[in-house]
């Protein structure tokens, strides 16, 4: 699978733990950044990565900030992104069973890197299962 990674400074320790755990296996990767934990502004990255995704050049976005509220703020700036903040393995799945999301938002600072692989784990194996859901995600773009 073609998976985007992307966050802020908070986000970053646990965004290289994933990204090597992705790349073990076997999902091509791209990393928007950032590339240390220096303080940065998240939508700087964000955005490049939200529309990546939007334009289907990834399958799905994972961003990690502190608190993952930010970066799902600016993610759903986007009309192609469904960026869901998920704090644990069951939220992650039905993001994707319910809502299609195609961005898995973490709170870096809020779950432990057990519960990030879990749910990023959930969040790339879960089917949308369409059906009653699917009229509802046909309604979210304004």
């Amino acid at each position: 699978m073609k998976i985007a990674l992307g966050g802020d400074h908070a986000g970053f320790q646990y965004k290289e733990i994933l990204k090597q755990e992705l790349e073990k296996k076997g999902h091509e990767l791209k990393d928007f950044g950032p590339f240390s934990d220096a303080s940065v502004d998240y939508p700087d990255f964000v955005h490049p990565l939200s529309t990546a995704v939007e334009n289907k050049e990834y399958e799905m976005g994972i961003l990690i900030c502190g608190s993952g509220n930010g970066v799902a703020i600016t993610a759903n700036k986007h009309a192609g992104i469904r960026a869901a903040l998920c704090w644990d393995k069951e939220l992650a799945q039905l993001a994707r069973s319910h809502n299609n999301a195609n961005v898995l938002c973490i709170p870096a600072r809020f779950v432990t890197e057990d519960v990030a692989k879990d749910m990023v784990d959930a969040f790339l194996t879960t089917p949308f299962e369409g059906g009653r859901h699917q009229t509802r995600v046909d309604k979210i773009t304004c």
